[in-house]
């Protein structure tokens, strides 16, 4: 299957609003069965069966039968970044306005995630402002570098940048990436990737088995609000 077919096919698949409240009703990556699924959207089981098994057949989602009954879940990472870009992508209004409508977003995810491969959430967003308002980061929203500065200040924590290509497969260097949960952007790209691993090997971040979401731990919490409000060391 080509791209073009590809993405027609999840479109149509989405398209419906029914199976879309499906999808993000299984955002945070847990299972939840028919029954629950159907009135979270406010249909009958029946119905709910009908609408799963098309977003299954189609590779949306995943299914475990547990005892007698069939838990769904979303079949990858990936699909879950494709349902969170469309939810951050506000539409504009016949005024040329930003129209936004807050999202449900799932409690377990709001705080720390997994977005992609680094990490989204109220915590990344607050990093993302803290970076950019001590200088570590700068140039236009979209076209961000690390400051001479930065560099210094995230060596210094153990991230090198000058090691970070943007030609690698995980993209840009440095780049914004939408926030859904209405908290503002978060850091993505490979220096995004970056952190996220720094934080997981020094125990700061707990992925959870078969979850997007992710367990920041007290001492992590500590140590990744005092990113970007050390004070800075002089670079000369």
């Amino acid at each position: 299957m080509n791209a073009v077919n590809s993405i027609t096919r999840v479109a149509g698949m989405m398209a419906d609003p029914k199976r879309s409240a499906m999808l993000w009703a299984l955002i945070d990556g847990a299972p939840r069965a028919a029954d629950e699924l159907a009135i979270t959207t406010g249909l009958s089981t029946s119905s709910a069966c009908m609408h799963l098994s098309l977003l299954a057949t189609a590779g949306l989602l995943r299914i475990e039968v547990r005892g007698r009954k069939r838990h769904f879940r979303l079949a990858t990472p990936e699909v879950g970044a494709a349902v969170e870009a469309l939810a951050s992508i506000q539409l504009a209004n016949r005024h040329g306005e930003r129209a936004h409508s807050p999202l449900q977003i799932p409690v377990s995810m709001r705080k720390a995630r997994r977005c992609g491969d680094h990490l989204g959430g109220e915590i990344a967003a607050q990093l993302l402002q803290r970076l950019l308002a001590a200088g570590w980061l700068e140039g236009e929203p979209h076209h961000l570098n690390v400051s001479p500065q930065g560099r210094v200040q995230l060596e210094a924590l153990g991230v090198f940048t000058d090691s970070l290509a943007p030609g690698q497969p995980r993209g840009c260097t440095l780049c914004h990436c939408s926030e859904w949960s209405d908290q503002g952007p978060h850091l993505g790209g490979s220096l995004g990737y970056a952190l996220l691993k720094l934080f997981i090997q020094s125990g700061w971040v707990h992925e959870q088995e078969e979850s997007r979401a992710v367990r920041v731990v007290p001492l992590g919490v500590r140590q990744i609000a005092a990113i970007a409000r050390l004070p800075n060391r002089q670079v000369g």
